[in-house]
């Protein structure tokens, strides 16, 4: 597999081969748009060299560079065009935009995001400013202060995360014990939360611990298809899925730093979902940073990531269909030096595409 900047140049071809090809694809999932209507599709760019200027009043774009050769693609919007999109989603690499930009994008309303190779949010910037519901951040006070509502916003929550697991069990995952084990987790999981009046916050998690464990236990042993390994090998645990939890972080039990592909793409497909809903959550008038279940920790989106549970299953079924339709290569997805797996710049794009 490759290791960071070390490409022989067999890999150098693999990598353009692949990097095409992941570029194809993502630009085959761009919606259609209807007459007049303002272009619903974010612009991903991603890459080195990747530059944003204003020029006559225009904003000029050029895409990165992630493979030779490739042609670098270039944009132009003018003030109030069709073409502009609603958000513009910068996913790693490198390049350079000035104050003015920044300025551009938000008189016409453009919001700016940047997703590191990692998986996590860098920065996000509505295109609309943030200007505060009055009412919707008061709601938001008054439920965080209140247990007894706390504990209610809660366990409504988790009761609909739930909810929202069973058609990914049922239509992605295959028959088997561990399956059906998920399942009746999932279904008492609901009841208890029907039933009974859970008292406090670490109950409620130890219920949605409980799903959770199960729901993600079901997936082990689910196929990776590759090829071109007889040429450059995966390690063997890549073939097979084989549970959340990175062994980049050594003992300790932890989602972030993926070390397998399939965990990889859920990392960075749950961080495209979270920059979208932190967008829309400020445009919406909410406080991002005021969660009612989730604490704020130096200016975590923390009201995101307690609606972002709702949303969870559906990218996990979105990337189980991308994984199942797939045959992946070496050359897809890059082992950093600790042991991390990273995708490459143009299947990050591709999987991008599957969450906005």
């Amino acid at each position: 597999m490759l290791l960071e900047t070390d490409f022989t140049p067999d890999s150098d071809d693999d990598w353009a081969v692949r990097s095409a090809f992941w570029q194809r694809t993502a630009d085959a999932q761009k919606p259609s748009r209807k007459l007049r209507q303002r272009n619903p599709a974010p612009l991903i760019l991603n890459g080195h060299g990747v530059s944003l200027r204003v020029e006559n009043g225009a904003l000029v774009i050029r895409d990165g560079f992630t493979h030779y050769p490739q042609q670098q693609a270039r944009y132009r919007f003018f003030p109030r065009d069709l073409d502009l999109p609603t958000r513009i989603l910068l996913l790693d690499g490198s390049g350079t935009l000035s104050f003015d930009v920044l300025s551009w994008l938000a008189e016409q309303g453009v919001a700016l995001a940047r997703i590191r190779g990692s998986g996590e949010i860098a920065t996000v910037a509505s295109g609309t400013g943030y200007a505060a519901d009055r009412e919707k951040v008061e709601w938001q006070q008054a439920t965080r202060a209140d247990e007894t509502k706390r504990l209610a916003f809660a366990a409504d929550l988790i009761r609909r995360k739930i909810i929202s697991s069973i058609p990914t069990l049922e239509v992605h995952i295959p028959l088997s014990k561990a399956r059906d084990t998920a399942l009746e987790k999932a279904n008492a999981g609901i009841e208890r939360l029907d039933r009974e009046y859970i008292g406090d916050i670490p109950t409620l998690f130890a219920i949605e611990g409980e799903c959770a464990a199960a729901y993600f236990r079901s997936w082990h042993g689910l196929p990776v298809r590759w090829k071109g390994i007889e040429r450059r090998p995966v390690p063997s645990e890549w073939h097979a899925y084989d549970g959340r939890s990175s062994r980049a972080n050594g003992l300790k039990s932890k989602n972030r730093n993926a070390s397998h592909p399939i965990n990889a793409m859920l990392n960075y497909a749950y961080a495209v979902k979270l920059a979208k809903m932190q967008i829309e959550a400020i445009a919406d008038g909410f406080d991002p940073t005021l969660g009612i279940v989730h604490n704020s920790q130096r200016g975590s989106p923390a009201w995101v990531l307690d609606m972002i549970e709702l949303e969870r299953a559906a990218v996990d079924a979105a990337i189980l269909q991308f994984v199942r339709e797939q045959t992946f290569a070496a050359a897809d997805f890059i082992i950093t030096r600790d042991g991390v797996c990273r995708l490459s710049p143009q299947l990050a794009r591709a999987v991008a595409s599957l969450i906005l």
